[in-house]
C-alpha cells in the first residue's frame, strides 16, 4: 500500500505522537533562537490526524501522483510541518536541530524545491487557499481521487485573496477540498479581535457557499470526525473551523502571544520540555 497512514493509529498513539512533535517545536526553535512556537503548537493535533490518520502519502515516493497533498498556508508554522514530515519519514530527524541554520534545507518557511514532502513554499499569508484550489481543479481535470487539505492561521482571514480563493471555489464546485482554519483568536500583533475581528467566522464561510463545521482543535476524535465527514462532502468545499490554543501544551505559553514569533530561551525550553516529557 502506498501510504503509511493506517486507519487504525489509536487516539494513544496519535497522543503521544502529538506529544514528540510538541517537544521538536520547542526543542527547534529553542536552539535556532528564532521562530513561531505559538502557532505552530496549536496546529500540532491537527497536522498529527491528518499525517499519522488521515492522509493517503507515501513519504519514499514523495511525488506519488495520487498522495493526498497538505498545504500549509500559515508557513511561518514551519516547526511543526518539519516535525511531522521527519517524524513521518521524509527525512532524518536529527536534521530538525539545523532549523534556520546557514545551509540547512529548514529554512524559516518551508521550501518545496528543498524539502521532500513539502507541496508549497508558503510564508506569505493568505495565498495557501489559491495553491489548494489549484490542485483540487488539477485533481478534477485529471480524474484522480486525491485530497487537498489547506491549513490556514486566523489572522491570514484578514487578507482580500483568502475571499476571492473562497468565492471561487464555491462557484466552481471544488470538491475534494478541505481547508482547516487554525482559530487560536491571536495574530502578529495582538488579539485577532482587535487587530480586525472576523467573527462571525462560521457565517462568513457559510455565506460564501461553503460546507461549515465547527470543532474543538485539541479533541483529536472530533479532528477525526470531522475530517470523515468533510469527504463526504461532494459539489461544495468544506472547511473545519478548528478552535485552539496558542502555544497549546505548555503552561506559560499557552494564549501568551509573546511566543507568537519569540523562541524560547534555553530556561524556557527546558521547562517546557519537563512538561512535555
Amino acid at each position: 500500500m502506498n501510504s503509511i497512514s493506517h486507519p487504525k493509529t489509536s487516539l494513544d498513539e496519535l497522543k503521544a505522537i502529538a506529544k514528540q512533535v510538541r517537544r521538536d517545536i520547542i526543542e527547534t526553535t529553542a536552539a535556532a533562537a528564532s521562530g513561531h512556537p505559538g502557532g505552530s503548537l496549536s496546529a500540532t493535533d491537527i497536522l498529527t490526524v491528518l499525517y499519522f490518520s488521515v492522509m493517503r502519502h507515501d513519504p519514499k515516493n514523495s511525488k506519488w501522483p495520487d498522495r493526498d497533498r497538505l498545504i500549509l498556508s500559515k508557513g511561518h508554522a514551519s516547526p511543526l510541518l518539519y516535525s511531522v514530515l521527519a517524524r513521518s519519514g521524509y527525512f532524518d530527524p536529527k536534521l530538525l536541530p539545523t532549523f534556520r541554520r546557514i545551509g540547512s534545507i529548514l529554512q524559516g518557511h518551508p521550501d518545496r524545491r528543498k524539502v521532500p514532502g513539502v507541496e508549497a513554499s508558503t510564508g506569505s499569508l493568505g495565498q495557501g487557499l489559491s495553491i489548494g484550489i489549484g490542485h483540487a481543479l488539477a485533481r478534477r481535470l485529471d480524474q484522480k481521487d486525491y485530497y487537498t487539505y489547506v491549513v490556514m492561521s486566523d489572522g491570514e482571514t484578514n487578507e482580500g485573496q483568502v475571499w476571492e480563493a473562497a468565492a471561487m471555489a464555491a462557484h466552481h464546485k471544488v470538491d475534494y477540498l478541505i481547508a482547516l482554519l487554525d482559530y487560536n483568536k491571536f495574530q502578529l500583533d495582538d488579539a485577532t479581535k482587535t487587530i480586525c475581528n472576523m467573527e462571525p467566522v462560521a457565517d462568513k464561510w457559510r455565506a460564501f457557499n461553503w460546507h461549515v463545521q465547527e470543532i474543538d482543535g485539541h479533541d483529536l476524535n472530533q479532528i477525526l470526525k470531522a475530517l470523515e465527514t468533510a469527504k463526504k462532502v461532494k459539489g461544495q468545499p468544506t472547511i473545519i473551523i478548528a478552535h485552539t490554543i496558542k502555544g497549546k501544551g505548555v503552561s506559560f505559553m499557552e494564549n501568551n502571544n509573546h511566543f507568537h514569533g519569540v523562541a524560547p530561551t534555553p530556561e524556557e525550553a527546558q521547562k517546557a520540555l519537563k512538561e512535555l516529557a
